[in-house]
């Protein structure tokens, strides 16, 4: 029985229900344009059928490739990617080249190239970027000196997990966007925000009283996958922390005898290495609770670091 009213966007039926299927492109054109800049702003586009070497099944529902025309008339080409993999940058970039080969002409060409940009969708942080606060990251080839080297390939990514904006606080088409990403699934009727433009023909769309037996059913076991993988993600990353988190009390330990011999020569031997121990322990102790703060709650940081949860809330609050 679906207790929820509207589908969750990251399963694989809900990606492609949503923004999938020819009828409901309008939807599709007024995400993009709220990501894609004034030049390449979307009037019309087409579904791609192209079949590609190594395009598995999963990808197949996870991405889509859609050649677009500019209100200038200007063709090209966007690939919107739902994030699920462990290599998402590889693939991005993997797959990104074939829209940019698929431009090549037969006979004398001169190399000419249309813009093609990559939409990735994350509901995960890329371990590199936990310490980004950036919900949108636009990535293009540069030089050395920081100056675009080709402007013609674009990578785009929305970071769901660093958007925290509440109804009251959505400003732009954007900001709506990256709401609706976030929070269709737990949402139980329409906020009033969203009664104008594409926004109600979506959640039309999005409905699942309106499924069928068959669409019913495949959502529900898209759905399981979700939760599965989430399960999986979740747990890798709880075992990486507490790896981390002990390797970094040994470390602290460490540092803190050594900090303890030496103020033992000024202060007194014995003194000093059970200060150095405890000041190295406690510090080492809260740099990595505040690196667990993104991924854990209070309750399971404190279990796994000594800490009281007021000291763990104060870390937060502190950010």
């Amino acid at each position: 029985m679906l207790k929820d009213k509207y589908l969750n966007p990251f399963t694989d039926f809900g990606f492609k229900k949503l923004f999938g299927e020819e009828p409901h492109k309008e939807v599709l054109i007024s995400f993009l344009n709220a990501l894609l800049p004034e030049k390449h702003q979307i009037q019309d586009l087409q579904y791609t059928r192209t079949e590609r070497l190594g395009l598995t099944l999963l990808d197949r529902r996870a991405i889509f490739d859609l050649s677009c025309v500019s209100p200038t008339g200007e063709r090209f080409v966007v690939e919107l990617q739902k994030a699920k993999h462990n290599f998402f940058k590889d693939r991005t970039v993997f797959y990104a080249t074939f829209p940019i080969q698929e431009q090549a002409q037969r006979g004398d060409w001169d190399y000419k190239l249309s813009a093609v940009y990559t939409v990735g969708i994350l509901d995960f942080l890329f371990e590199e970027d936990r310490d980004n606060d950036e919900v949108v990251h636009f990535i293009q080839l540069k030089n050395q000196n920081g100056e675009v080297f080709y402007d013609k390939l674009t990578f785009i990514y929305l970071t769901l997990p660093r958007f925290h904006k509440t109804l009251d606080e959505l400003e732009t088409a954007q900001d709506k966007w990256l709401y609706l990403f976030k929070h269709l699934q737990d949402l139980q009727e329409i906020p009033a925000i969203f009664n104008e433009g594409v926004f109600p023909q979506l959640f039309e769309t999005a409905e699942l009283a309106c499924f069928n037996s068959v669409e019913r059913d495949a959502y529900q076991e898209s759905l399981k996958n979700y939760r599965d993988w989430k399960g999986v993600m979740e747990t890798a990353i709880v075992e990486a922390e507490e790896k981390g988190l002990q390797r970094g009390l040994e470390r602290g330990l460490e540092e803190g005898r050594e900090e303890g011999l030496e103020q033992g020569r000024e202060e007194g031997r014995e003194e000093g290495r059970e200060e150095g121990r405890e000041e190295g322990a406690r510090n080492k102790t809260v740099e990595l609770a505040r690196n667990l703060l993104d991924v854990l709650d209070n309750a399971t940081i404190a279990l796994k670091t000594g800490l009281s949860e007021q000291e763990i809330q104060q870390l937060r609050v502190g950010l």
